[in-house]
């Protein structure tokens, strides 16, 4: 999908796309009609919008250790190490972000070893802040066994009330699920859906007891019928 800083591949496929119907317009015309197309009102408008998105565009330093585990997010986000805040990673929208119409979401993700943790509980907990944000930013956990298969997964963004929106300053975050004696791997980290910013810090990563685990994480698919009253 093409955002507004492809703006000028977009006027020469339409340009070429007119010469083939037989119908001459100029470079200059077809940016024209571009800029109309996002809701500006020339070229020069749109071009000045460019020139100070691509700021707002640069990547960003990943920290050590850390991925990118962002799924077909386009360009929306740009993630890394807050050069302006020191032991901060951040989530961030680009330009791109505030002319898509489908929901994105960025997420920085770290993978450990599941091994320590067996037949116990693990807790990640952090610190996560945002500004200007019109969706959420939170944390998530998943453990998969040998063959990558998802044996445990808790995101956030799933407990109504929970993430972090609009601008809040610093607050506390956790996750403890249990380890399966077939787990292989335990990944971890933060995501943020919509348009803004979303930072995180002082990540902690210790075992717990299983008793702490979310009691959610139990199996969705039961050998019998369960709690059909709602008594538990």
């Amino acid at each position: 999908m093409h955002s507004f800083m492809d703006a000028k591949l977009m006027a020469k496929l339409l340009r070429q796309g007119l010469a083939e119907r037989n119908v001459s317009l100029s470079h200059s015309d077809c940016l024209e009609l571009v800029a109309r197309q996002f809701g500006l009102a020339n070229w020069n408008i749109l071009s000045a919008r460019i020139d100070l998105a691509e700021a707002d565009m640069r990547p960003l330093a990943m920290p050590e250790g850390w991925l990118d585990a962002s799924v077909n997010r386009d360009g929306y986000f740009r993630m890394g190490l807050d050069p302006d805040r020191p032991g901060c990673a951040m989530i961030q929208s680009t330009p791109v972000a505030y002319h898509a119409r489908d929901a994105q979401f960025g997420s920085m993700a770290q993978i450990i070893s599941a091994e320590p943790y067996r037949e116990a509980a693990v807790r990640v907990a952090c610190e996560l802040s945002c500004r200007d944000l019109d969706g959420g930013v939170t944390m998530w956990m998943r453990i998969d066994d040998a063959q990558g298969r998802k044996l445990r997964f808790e995101n956030l963004l799933d407990r109504p009330g929970i993430a972090a929106r609009g601008s809040e300053d610093w607050k506390g975050f956790a996750i403890t699920l249990d380890v399966p004696a077939t787990a292989e791997s335990i990944y971890f980290g933060f995501l943020l859906t919509g348009r803004g910013t979303g930072w995180a810090r002082n990540f902690t990563v210790g075992a717990a007891e299983a008793t702490e685990a979310l009691k959610r994480r139990r199996p969705y698919r039961f050998d019998r019928p369960t709690n059909l009253g709602f008594g538990q």
